[in-house]
């Protein structure tokens, strides 16, 4: 385990070394809108006719997928809704930082998120078929 942090350490610094402090700051920007803590206006144009086709506004994180854009906002403390919109040769967007957010442009920061090591179970069926053995059940 210490041998493990002392290279992931070298790494962060060997990374660091060659990161100008724009960098840093885009880095971090992007991990706090990633985890909704920054305002974003999301815009899908028509390249052809100039016109907004759609606009999406709040604390949202967006993700580039080839030929469609995935766009995941925070809309109360545990909800969030999730919007797939496809991009083709005359449409595009544009995402736009609403508000100005401090972050360091001299540390990167890193999120840890222990909740994220234990998975959510979700179990369909009803506690009598485990206590039930199948095998009983055949020979009958």
């Amino acid at each position: 385990m210490k041998r493990m942090r002392r290279v992931l350490a070298m790494l962060a610094v060997a990374a660091a070394a060659g990161c100008n402090d724009a960098q840093i700051a885009s880095n971090n920007l992007s991990r706090a809108a990633d985890n909704f803590e920054i305002m974003r206006r999301v815009v899908f144009l028509n390249g052809i006719t100039d016109t907004y086709l759609l606009s999406i506004e709040g604390l949202c994180s967006v993700e580039d997928q080839s030929n469609q854009l995935e766009v995941t906002c925070k809309v109360g403390e545990t909800e969030y809704k999730k919007h797939f919109l496809g991009l083709s040769d005359n449409v595009t967007y544009f995402a736009e930082q609403l508000d100005g957010a401090r972050v360091s442009a001299y540390h990167y920061r890193v999120v840890f998120k222990p909740q994220t090591i234990i998975p959510d179970i979700d179990f369909r069926g009803s506690g009598r078929e485990l206590l039930e053995n199948s095998s009983e059940n055949e020979s009958r």
